[in-house]
């Protein structure tokens, strides 16, 4: 009888036991942000910032009004270690562009420049005599859920 009694009650559980949900993150992905590290050579300064406001930035509002990213800055590391950027330049975007859609970005940048991706790359080179390019960081915003 005990038997029947426990073996009933195992029946009755297994038959009531709903699996429990699963865990969900407390967070979920949210956009990408690139941090551009740069190292402005001494006595370059002011040299670059003016590349950073008439060019750069100017290309990043013609960016987001393009709905290609969501934010920009310009930050500047006021005390900087050896080895440290002294500016940091952070972009803020939604997502991944596909490889089409970058050749597309780029295409409509370099006619608003009036440039190719040759000359691009010769301006960049012309820079290095204001700054060093120490590597660029991505990362992904985590965002409460």
């Amino acid at each position: 009888m005990r038997s029947t009694i426990l073996a009933a009650l195992g029946a009755a559980t297994i038959l009531l036991a709903s699996p429990a949900p699963a865990q969900q993150s407390s967070v979920k992905p949210g956009p990408l942000w690139t941090a551009a590290r740069i190292s402005v050579l001494d006595g370059q300064m002011e040299n670059y910032m003016d590349y950073i406001t008439k060019t750069w930035m100017d290309n990043q509002a013609f960016a987001k009004s393009q709905g290609w990213l969501l934010d920009y800055y310009v930050l500047e590391n006021v005390n900087p270690r050896d080895n440290e950027p002294n500016v940091i330049l952070l972009t803020r975007y939604n997502d991944y562009p596909s490889a089409k859609e970058i050749e597309r970005r780029d295409d409509i940048i370099n006619k608003r420049m009036q440039m190719d991706n040759r000359t691009q790359d010769s301006a960049s080179g012309q820079r290095g005599s204001m700054r060093k390019l120490m590597g660029s960081v991505m990362y992904r915003e985590l965002q409460k859920r």
